[in-house]
């Protein structure tokens, strides 16, 4: 069991760092961040359909569940858009320091799922977020509608996470994103037929962006979420936000690698965000040590 753990924390730091070129892949693609999110769902949904057909599984699931994959599937397609959104009107930092506020938002949900009280302690700590958040619109104000589209973006992140968490107890990682995003691109699909947005231009892509779509919904979508739906098997929804957290070191990095200027910030935005990573690294030890505490006790 401790190997299984392991395994599939060592399994959570690929996804997450594969999560953090999906940012720059975003950032990479010309369109905008709505019919970015449509084709992503679009040529998941191809690529795990393909997959369940070549494995033989089955398509099968009761009513009762597909409510709330439908319900879960249109979150999933919103946290994305602003999650893409954000990265338009602003950059990949701005936009994944945002994201690491993730494991907070679900420090507040879980209890609402899982049963448990909130603690003072996560309360404390989200305050000292805050306190970074604030020196970051401070001195970035520039890049406040992307850092709200992100904060947006980063509880649609938390919520789905703690409802897949819930999920996987009683349903396959196959199921559960195949049907999530089969609703998710069905509910923008809605969506652009309603706004009117569907035009011979909305199908006419650069070849460079077809490449990008291509890796962005195989690798980073259909692998990459049916994987992390199926390590919450052996990991809590808090530990999965929490080395999502992760995510933005990896793509910091690669963006300044790629895009240089574009994505050097003033030191107030480091500053900031160095406070809301490292409290969001205590609030995880605290918690695990306390987690360490009680087995001990009940031992």
């Amino acid at each position: 069991m401790q190997g299984d753990k392991l395994k599939n924390y060592l399994l959570l730091h690929l996804i997450v760092f594969i999560w953090g070129f999906t940012a720059i892949l975003g950032a990479l693609i010309s369109i905008d961040a709505v019919p970015l999110v449509w084709y992503r769902m679009l040529l998941a949904v191809v690529f795990i359909a393909l997959y369940f057909v070549i494995k033989k599984k089955s398509f099968k699931v009761e009513k009762k569940a597909l409510v709330k994959f439908a319900v879960s599937g249109v979150i999933i397609a919103v946290h994305w858009i602003t999650f893409f959104k954000a990265i338009k009107v602003s950059n990949v930092s701005v936009a994944l320091v945002m994201m690491s506020t993730g494991a907070f938002f679900a420090s507040f949900i879980e209890p609402f799922f899982f049963k448990r009280r909130i603690k003072l302690i996560e309360i404390v700590l989200g305050l000292l977020v805050i306190v970074g958040l604030y020196i970051i619109f401070n001195f970035e104000s520039q890049y406040t509608l992307g850092i709200i589209y992100a904060l947006i973006s980063a509880f649609l992140s938390a919520l789905f996470s703690v409802l897949n968490g819930v999920f996987i107890k009683k349903h396959e990682a196959n199921t559960i994103s195949f049907y999530q995003l089969l609703f998710g691109v069905l509910g923008v699909t809605i969506y652009l037929l309603f706004t009117q947005k569907f035009s011979l231009a909305f199908f006419q892509l650069q070849v460079t962006d077809w490449v990008y779509l291509l890796i962005l919904s195989s690798v980073c979508t259909a692998y990459a979420f049916i994987a992390s739906v199926k390590v919450m098997k052996y990991l809590t929804p808090y530990t999965v936000m929490l080395t999502i957290n992760l995510e933005p070191i990896y793509a910091i990095v690669l963006a300044l690698l790629i895009f240089g200027e574009k994505e050097q910030m003033n030191p107030e935005f480091y500053y900031g965000a160095c406070i809301v990573l490292i409290v969001v690294v205590l609030n995880g030890v605290l918690k695990n040590a306390s987690s360490i505490k009680n087995k001990i006790i009940k031992k």
